[in-house]
C-alpha cells in the first residue's frame, strides 16, 4: 500500500501521541481515595474497643481547644526558626520554642513543593499528585473530604486572610475572608499588609473559632533575590511581631473554666538555595511546625525538634477540634499534642486514627491483610479492648498504666506502618498500560518505521510503500495476535483489575492488539525488503555517507537518550550536554584543521577547485545573501586572517562555554555549592557586576545591530539602555555616578520603556516579512525581517535575564556569529548537521542559564517585570520565555540562518528537518520509557520538569515542520540536487 510522505508523517505523529497518552495514563498513580461516603461523619466513628459484654459508655472525644489560630508563612524554612536566623530575627518565637508552652517539629513535605498541593496536604492529610502542579495555576474547588469542610459542618466559624488559593479551594466555607493573589511575586509588602491590617479588629472579636492567616511576602522575597537576601531579615522580624501580637492577644483572653486556645505556626514548603521551590531538596521540604498553647508544659531548655510528616497536621488538628479525620488522610496524629490528656483519651485518639487508616488501606491495597501495619493495628485493638475492660472494672494498679503505655506504643508503630504503606501506594504504577503504550508496542515500532521508510519518503516521488497487505495475510500475524491476546487475558486476570488497559472494552483491546501485530509484521517485511534490495542494487535506495561529525551527532544524541536510564544522569543532565558540547567543538576543530591542510596541500600541487576553508573571495551568491550577517566582510579581514579565525572559532567556542558553565551551578547534588554568580551578586561586588553588565550589553548590541535596519538599530540601542536602567532601578547594578546603593524600586517604568522598543522591533520585522511575501519576493527583505524579529527576542531576553546572566546572552550571540560565519556556512555543513548542532547548543545553554531538571529552578519573578498587578497571560509567557530563552534563541537563529542561505534547496531543508524529527523523537520517547527505572523522589525532576515541557513541545513542533516540508516536496515535485 503506497501512501504520500505527508500522510505517512502525520500517521507517525498520531501513533506517537497515542502511545505517549497511554503511557502517561499508566504512569500517573491512581489517587488514594476512600470508597465509603464522600465525607466522614461523627456518627461513623467507631466505639472504643472493649473485651467482654460490659456496655461501652465512651463518647466522641471532646475538643481540646476553644480557638485555633493557624499562621502559615509561605516558604518558611525550618532553619529560619530553629537555626541562627531564628535567634537573630525571630526572638519572641524562638523564646517560645525554647522555653515556652509549646511543641516544635520539623515537618517534611512531599514533592511537589508547590503551594496548592501543600495546602491540600495540610487540610486533607493526603498526598497530592504531580498533576496538581499544573492545577496550581488555576486552583479548582476542593471536593475531597478535608479539615475545613469538617469544621464548617460542625458549626465552627472560620475566618481567612491571605493567599486567595484558599478561597478558590474553599469558596463557601469561610465566614469572612480577604484573599490576595499569590502570583505577583514582586510585591512582598502589601501582600502581607493586607493580612495584618485585619488582625487588631479580628482578635478583639468573639464570633469566630478558627482563624487562618497565610503570609506570602517571604516566598516572594525568595523568588526575587533568594534566601540570603537582605530583605529576608526584616520580613522575619515582621512575622515575629505578628506572632507576638497573636500570642499576647490569645493569652490575655484566656479565662478560668474554659478550654485553652491554640496557636499553630507552620509553612506550606521551604525555599531552595536559589529562592525557588518545587523539588525535593532538604531546604524545600523541611518546614517548621510549632504548637503554642497554655495546655502544654513549659519547656526548660531548647530541644532538638523531632521530624514528622506534613500530612500529620491534618489528623492532629481534626482530633484536637473534636472533628472526624478526613477519610483520605494518610497522616498520623502527633502524640505530643495530646500528652496532657488522660491515657484513655490518648488511646482513643490513636484508635480513631488507626481505624481511619485501616479503612483507607482496605480500599487502596487489595492485599491489605498482608500489610504489617494492618496486622499490628488489629493486635493493638485487641490489647486496647483488654485494657478497657480492666479500666472500666476500676483497676488503678501500676500494671494497668504499664499495659496502657504498651498499647500506646503498639498503636504508634501500627499507625506509622500503615501510613508508610499508603504513601508507598503513590509509587505503584500501572506498569501494564505503560508497557503497552511505550516503545515495545507503539513508539519504537514507529521509530523503526521512520528508519526504514525515510529514503522512500525523501525520494523524488515522496511516496512510502507499506507492505500492509502481505503482513495481514501472513501466518506470523495470526500467531502474534493469538499470543498477545493470551498474554492480555493472563495479565488482566492476575492483576486484580487495577490496570487501566484491562478496564477497556475487550473489542477495543483486541483491535489494538491486531493493529500492533500488523504494525510489527509490516516492519519485518520492510526490513527484509530493504536488506534484499540493498544487496542486489544499492543504487535503488538512498545511500547516505556518514562523516565523522555525523557519527558523533548520531551517537551523541542516542548516548544522551540512553543516559536517562540512570537517575544520576537525570539529576545531572547538564554534565552530559557539557561533555557532548566539548566533544563537538574538538571534532569541529579537527574537521577545520584537516580541511585546512588538505587545501594547502592541494594548492601546493597546483590544483584549484575552490577553497575548502573560509575566504572573502568566491562564493559570491552566498556572500550576497549574507552581507548583513558577515562581520568579517564588513571589517575587511583578509582571507588568510579569516582562515586563522576559522581555526580559532572552535577553540574560542570551547573557552566561552567553559566560562559560562562556571557562572551558574546547576543540577541537584552540587547546586548548593557557591559559583561565580554568588560572588557577583554579593553587595561588595556590585561594581564588578555593573561593569560586566555594561560589557555584555555592548557586545549584544554589536553582534545584533548589523542585521537590522537603521530604525531598529536605534530602537535596539535605546532598549539596551533601558535594560541597564531597569537593573539599576531594582538595585542589581549601579549607575556610573551612583556610589552607593539606593532604595530599590520595582522598575516598572524602565521595563515598560524596554517593552515599547521590543514591540517596535518586532513590528518592523513582521512588516518586512509581510512585504516580502505579499508585495514583492525580495530575499534580502525577508532575511532582514527574520533577523529583526530575532533581534527583538534578544532584547526581550536581555530584559528578563538576571544581571549576572547577561554574559550568557552575550556568549550565545558570540558563538552563533562565529559558528555561522566560519563553520556552518563556509564549510558547507548541510541542514541536518546544522540543525542538530543548534539543538545541542540550545540544550547546553538551557543549563548555562542556571536551569535544571528541577522545577524549583524556574524563576517566576521574571513573569512580573513591568507589571503592576498579576495578569495571567503575560506572566506565563514571560516566565516560559525566560526559562527556555537559550533553546528558543538557538531555534530562532536556526530559522534565520537557513532562510538567509539563498543557494539552499527546499529539499535539503526538508531533509534536515526530517532527520532532526527522527533524532528528536528518540529522546522524547526515551524520556517516558526509561523514566520507569527512576525512583519515586526523582519523578518531579524527570517528568514535571520545565526541561521536559520544552522537549515535548519541541518534538511536536519539529514533527509539524517535518509534515510541512514533506508536503512541499510532494506538491512541488522537487528533485534532489
Amino acid at each position: 500500500m503506497k501512501v504520500s510522505s505527508s500522510v505517512f508523517a502525520s500517521l507517525c505523529l498520531i501513533l506517537e501521541l497515542f502511545g505517549l497518552a497511554l503511557f502517561l495514563r499508566g504512569f500517573f498513580p491512581v489517587p488514594i481515595k476512600s470508597s465509603f461516603s464522600s465525607k466522614s461523619k461523627l456518627s461513623d466513628l467507631p466505639a472504643e474497643p472493649l473485651t467482654g459484654t460490659s456496655p461501652n459508655a465512651s463518647k466522641v472525644p471532646p475538643a481540646l481547644f476553644k480557638r485555633v489560630v493557624v499562621v502559615l508563612i509561605d516558604a518558611l524554612r525550618e532553619d529560619f526558626v530553629f537555626g541562627p536566623s531564628g535567634r537573630k530575627y525571630m526572638p519572641y518565637t524562638r523564646h517560645l520554642v525554647e522555653r515556652g508552652s509549646s511543641h516544635s517539629f520539623v515537618a517534611r513535605a512531599k514533592p511537589p513543593t508547590v503551594t496548592m498541593p501543600r495546602i491540600k496536604a495540610l487540610t486533607t492529610g493526603s498526598i497530592p499528585g504531580f498533576i496538581d502542579v499544573v492545577m496550581n495555576l488555576n486552583s479548582p474547588v476542593l471536593l475531597e473530604d478535608n479539615l475545613i469542610w469538617q469544621a464548617k459542618a460542625a458549626g465552627k466559624k472560620i475566618i481567612f486572610y491571605g493567599d486567595d488559593t484558599w478561597v478558590r479551594l474553599f469558596p463557601k466555607h469561610f465566614m469572612e475572608h480577604d484573599g490576595t493573589t499569590s502570583f505577583f511575586v514582586t510585591d512582598y509588602t502589601e501582600v502581607d499588609n493586607n493580612v495584618t491590617r485585619h488582625l487588631d479588629s479580628t482578635l478583639k472579636r468573639d464570633d469566630w473559632d478558627v482563624l487562618i492567616l497565610h503570609y506570602l511576602g517571604l516566598d516572594h522575597i525568595g523568588h526575587i533575590s533568594g534566601p540570603h537576601s537582605s530583605l529576608v531579615g526584616p520580613k522575619l522580624v515582621e512575622m515575629d511581631d505578628v506572632l507576638k501580637k497573636i500570642h499576647t492577644s490569645l493569652i490575655s483572653r484566656e479565662s478560668e473554666g474554659t478550654l485553652p486556645n491554640l496557636l499553630v505556626l507552620c509553612a506550606d514548603h521551604g525555599m531552595s538555595e536559589t529562592g525557588s521551590h518545587g523539588g525535593s531538596s532538604e531546604p524545600e521540604i523541611n518546614t517548621p511546625i510549632v504548637f503554642i498553647s497554655p495546655a502544654f508544659k513549659r519547656k526548660v531548655a531548647m530541644e532538638t525538634p523531632p521530624v514528622v510528616e506534613q500530612v500529620d497536621l491534618a489528623p492532629t488538628l481534626a482530633l484536637a477540634l473534636g472533628l472526624p479525620i478526613s477519610q483520605n488522610s494518610v497522616g498520623c496524629v502527633i502524640p505530643a499534642v495530646f500528652e496532657e490528656t488522660s491515657l484513655r483519651e490518648q488511646l482513643r485518639f490513636l484508635h480513631l486514627n488507626g481505624f481511619q487508616l485501616s479503612c483507607l488501606l482496605k480500599d487502596s491495597i487489595p492485599t491489605f491483610q498482608k500489610e504489617d501495619g494492618y496486622e499490628q493495628f488489629r493486635v493493638s485493638e485487641k490489647s486496647h479492648g483488654n485494657w478497657m475492660k480492666l479500666y472500666l472494672e476500676g483497676n488503678t494498679s501500676e500494671v494497668l498504666v504499664n499495659m496502657g503505655r504498651k498499647v500506646l506504643k503498639q498503636y504508634l508503630e501500627a499507625l506509622k506502618s500503615m501510613s508508610s504503606a499508603l504513601s508507598r501506594q503513590l509509587g505503584k504504577y500501572d506498569m501494564y498500560s505503560m508497557v503497552v503504550g511505550m516503545s515495545v508496542c507503539v513508539c519504537l515500532q514507529m521509530l523503526l518505521l521512520l528508519l526504514f521508510a525515510m529514503p522512500e519518503a525523501l525520494s523524488n516521488g515522496a511516496v512510502v510503500d507499506l507492505p500492509l497487505g502481505s503482513a495481514l495475510l501472513s501466518l506470523p500475524f495470526y500467531l502474534l495476535c493469538l499470543l498477545c491476546a493470551a498474554l492480555h487475558v493472563f495479565v488482566c486476570t492476575s492483576v486484580g483489575g487495577s490496570c487501566y488497559f484491562c478496564s477497556l472494552p475487550w473489542a477495543l483491546v483486541f483491535t489494538a492488539v491486531a493493529f500492533s501485530c500488523a504494525f510489527l509484521c509490516t516492519l519485518v517485511s520492510m526490513a527484509a525488503r530493504r536488506l534484499s534490495v540493498g544487496a542486489k542494487s544499492p543504487t535503488k535506495v538512498s545511500n547516505w555517507r556518514l562523516s565523522e561529525l555525523d557519527v558523533l551527532l548520531l551517537l551523541g544524541t542516542v548516548g544522551h537518550t540512553l543516559s536517562l536510564a540512570s537517575s544520576s544522569f537525570v539529576e545531572e543532565e547538564h554534565q552530559t550536554w557539557y561533555f557532548l558540547l566539548n566533544t563537538l567543538c574538538l571534532a569541529v576543530f579537527q574537521d577545520v584543521c584537516r580541511k585546512y591542510f588538505r587545501e594547502k596541500k592541494r594548492l601546493s600541487q597546483g590544483e584549484d577547485e575552490g577553497p575548502l576553508l573560509p575566504s572573502t573571495k568566491g562564493d559570491n551568491a552566498a556572500d550576497d545573501a549574507s552581507t548583513s550577517f558577515s562581520p568579517v566582510a564588513e571589517l575587511g579581514v583578509s582571507a588568510g586572517s579569516e582562515k586563522w579565525l576559522a581555526l580559532a572559532t572552535p577553540l574560542l567556542t570551547l573557552a566561552c562555554c567553559r566560562l559560562l558553565r562556571s557562572l551558574n551551578q546547576t543540577g541537584v547534588q552540587w547546586a548548593h555549592l557557591p559559583d561565580f554568580s554568588h560572588w557577583l551578586n554579593n553587595g561588595e561586588h556590585k561594581t564588578v557586576l555593573s561593569l560586566l553588565a555594561v560589557a555584555s550589553l555592548a557586545l549584544v548590541f554589536v553582534l545584533v545591530q548589523r542585521r537590522c535596519s537603521l530604525v531598529s538599530k536605534i530602537a535596539l540601542a535605546l532598549g539596551l539602555l533601558g535594560v541597564y536602567s531597569y537593573r539599576a532601578a531594582v538595585g542589581n547594578i549601579l549607575f556610573p555616578w551612583q556610589h552607593t546603593s539606593r532604595a530599590p524600586s520595582k522598575g516598572t517604568v524602565e521595563a515598560r520603556f524596554v517593552y515599547v522598543f521590543v514591540l517596535g522591533i518586532l513590528f518592523s520585522g513582521a512588516k518586512d516579512l509581510l512585504r516580502s511575501q505579499v508585495i514583492s519576493s525580495d530575499v534580502r527583505l525577508k532575511s532582514r525581517g527574520l533577523w529583526e524579529v530575532y533581534s527583538g527576542l534578544v532584547l526581550l531576553a536581555a530584559l528578563l535575564f538576571r544581571a549576572h546572566n547577561l554574559p550568557v546572552l552575550a556568549g550565545l550571540l558570540l558563538i552563533q556569529t562565529l559558528m555561522a560565519q566560519f563553520i556552518w556556512k563556509r564549510l558547507h555543513y548541510d541542514a541536518a548537521q546544522t540543525t542538530i548542532m543548534h539543538y545541542w547548543f540550545g540544550q547546553a545553554f538551557f543549563f548555562f542559564q542556571g536551569n535544571s531538571n528541577n522545577i524549583a529552578t524556574v524563576d517566576i519573578s521574571v513573569g512580573f517585570v513591568g507589571l503592576e498587578s498579576y495578569v495571567e497571560a503575560p506572566a506565563i509567557f514571560l516566565t516560559a520565555f525566560s526559562t527556555y530563552a537559550g533553546p528558543l534563541l538557538w531555534a530562532c537563529h536556526l530559522v534565520c540562518y537557513l532562510s538567509s542561505e539563498r543557494d539552499r534547496s527546499v529539499v535539503s531543508l526538508g531533509h534536515g528537518c526530517y532527520c532532526f524529527a527522527l533524532l528528536r523523537s528518540i529522546p522524547a520517547v526515551a524520556y517516558v520509557v526509561l523514566v520507569t527505572a527512576l525512583r519515586y523522589h526523582l519523578f518531579i525532576w524527570s517528568v514535571f520538569s520545565p526541561k521536559l515541557l520544552y522537549e515535548a513541545t519541541h518534538t511536536l513542533a519539529t514533527a509539524a515542520a517535518c509534515i510541512f516540508f514533506t508536503f512541499m516536496d510532494q506538491n512541488q515535485n522537487l528533485t534532489r540536487p
